[in-house]
């Protein structure tokens, strides 16, 4: 933790809100992951026939996996975005913003006409769709994680910030088990149900973040004066290193992902390792899993500090990449389901939970928002054009190629985060019991 926030004694203890507000934010990123992952897995299984029909399915997959990326390529427009509005005029309004957005354009995906019904028109507008996807998910992240971890107690940032990033295999169960059922309707419902029924998780949504009070740090910098005139060219400014280490931080998790589930979809269906069927049940238990393991990975990084779980993770991962195809490669579907789940909730959860406090930690409070979401959000791109790069290199490679990639990516992740400094150490974490224990439980910010 900073200097400036061991100063803040008055936050000792967390507000009386803390746990609503990390549900209430949990709840957020469920949506929203539900939506934004859910258009991943029918890029995988669906799209390429419904939006780009080709005679090659290599080449309607590589067209629906451009599309994918397409969103995640705006996400760090959206970052920047929703992290300059953020530091500006609050971390609320911009939660309910992003899920309004998200909502609107994931609905409108469910509507969308196919290639067959009016041709080019259709890839266009499921383009357009998916950037407003992106700008609203790029929007959301900074928003929920920092609403939470500023509410929290000192001593539970990542327990607080970990049920938040909880919900985001909550998101992917959800989004895998409506595809698992809708599989069985048939034609285009099979995918049109799963983004249609997303509006009522929105309309809920709405409801809970509605009543989920602002940040005590954003209200403290207002009243303060301390709001910066722009906050993306402050950070970009005094704090790039910071960016630039947490870029690398995140694309061990997230393009690791993107490799581990998104591409492994689409590899287990075109070489027949496994039905959709199967393939959907794989994703469920592993979501399943990942809920509790991603908070208590959190959790553990309350007792033992961010980085040293993090350069564990990294370096298993890395070992990991050749080992996880071997085992799908078999065809049997109890070593698919057992390489899903760990490329998932050891893989990725670990570092996830990880992220959801260290992140905010590396940043001022007066620009917490804008160099959070730009580092978390700018690492997307390279994780939302990963499945099409990867199927790329399966043509040329075999599957070594998508293996080596895995490993690459876990490798920069190492590599960050053996350069990213600590900021819940052994110091931090003694300053934190000694604050703890000479500050009443009463003082804190309501």
């Amino acid at each position: 933790m900073s200097n400036e926030a061991l100063k803040m004694r008055g936050h000792v203890h967390g507000t009386k809100d803390a746990k609503r507000v990390a549900v209430g934010s949990g709840v957020g990123a469920v949506i929203e992951t539900y939506d934004f992952i859910g258009f991943g897995t029918a890029a995988a299984l669906y799209f390429g026939t419904a939006f780009f029909p080709t005679g090659d399915p290599v080449t309607g997959t590589l067209a629906a996996f451009a599309t994918l990326g397409v969103g995640f390529a705006a996400r760090p427009i959206g970052g920047i975005i929703g992290g300059h509005l953020g530091d500006k005029v609050g971390r609320k309004p911009v939660l309910v913003a992003s899920l309004i957005l998200m909502g609107v354009a994931t609905f409108l995906i469910g509507l969308l006409p196919t290639y067959e019904q009016v041709g080019l028109l259709a890839p266009a507008l499921l383009v357009f769709v998916r950037i407003v996807q992106g700008l609203a998910f790029g929007a959301e992240w900074g928003g929920a994680i920092l609403m939470s971890y500023e509410h929290a107690p000192w001593k539970s940032k990542g327990r607080y910030t970990g049920i938040v990033q909880a919900g985001f295999p909550v998101g992917l169960l959800l989004a895998n088990l409506v595809f698992l059922v809708s599989v069985n309707l048939g034609g285009e419902l099979a995918w049109r149900v799963p983004f249609l029924a997303s509006i009522v998780l929105v309309a809920v949504g709405l409801i809970i973040r509605s009543k989920v009070p602002e940040s005590p740090v954003f209200d403290e910098v207002k009243e303060s004066g301390s709001i910066v005139k722009s906050p993306i060219v402050e950070v970009i400014r005094t704090d790039w290193r910071s960016i630039v280490r947490g870029i690398g931080l995140r694309i061990a998790e997230t393009a690791g992902y993107a490799v581990s589930v998104t591409y492994m979809i689409s590899y287990l269906h075109t070489q027949q390792l496994a039905d959709k069927t199967e393939t959907l049940v794989a994703l469920c238990i592993a979501s399943a899993v990942g809920i509790f393991a991603t908070m208590a990975w959190a959790r553990l990084t309350d007792r033992i500090g961010r980085r040293p779980l993090y350069i564990w993770s990294c370096a298993f991962a890395a070992l990991f990449g050749i080992p996880m195809f071997l085992l799908v490669n078999t065809g049997m579907f109890i070593f698919v389901m057992a390489t899903i789940v760990i490329s998932y909730a050891v893989c990725q959860n670990s570092l996830a939970g990880a992220q959801g406090p260290w992140f905010p930690e590396l940043f001022q409070a007066k620009t917490r928002s804008s160099g959070a979401s730009l580092a978390y959000q700018i690492s997307a791109m390279v994780s939302g054009f990963t499945p099409f790069v990867t199927t790329l290199l399966f043509v040329a490679l075999g599957w070594m190629g998508p293996a080596l990639l895995f490993s690459f990516y876990a490798a920069i992740g190492l590599w960050a985060a053996l350069v990213t400094r600590e900021t819940w150490g052994k110091r931090e974490r003694q300053l934190a019991d000694e604050a703890a224990k000479s500050t009443p439980q009463s003082v804190t910010v309501s």
